[in-house]
């Protein structure tokens, strides 16, 4: 798949693919809602159609307009960063990489 990355425009390459935890409840609260509501319209309209398949077709429509609403990161589930915090360099971690690193060196010869 790396040889794929270059062929990708840089327009494509640089839009964000990330979404905040508050984004992601939103997300999932907005695909629940919307099923649920084609779930009801699609099973009265296929009762009084007496057609499962109309029950169906307006339950898939809905899945569609969820997918197309939920599962890019638009803006609106990008508007809470977190902020993290920088790592602690202490001389505890500085030793442990310099030991891992001579272990690995070792290892490879």
């Amino acid at each position: 798949m790396d040889y794929l990355l270059p062929l990708v425009p840089d327009k494509i390459r640089n839009l964000p693919t990330h979404m905040d935890f508050d984004g992601q409840k939103r997300a999932e609260r907005t695909f629940q809602v919307i099923i649920i509501l084609f779930a009801v319209v699609g099973f009265v309209w296929g009762y009084i159609c007496q057609q499962f398949s109309q029950t169906m077709y307006i339950l898939c429509a809905g899945f569609l307009l969820s997918c197309v609403l939920t599962l890019p990161p638009w803006p609106i589930y990008r508007m809470k960063n977190l902020d993290w915090q920088k790592p602690r360099i202490t001389e505890e971690t500085l030793e442990s990489s310099s030991t891992v690193s001579s272990k690995s060196k070792g290892k490879k010869k």
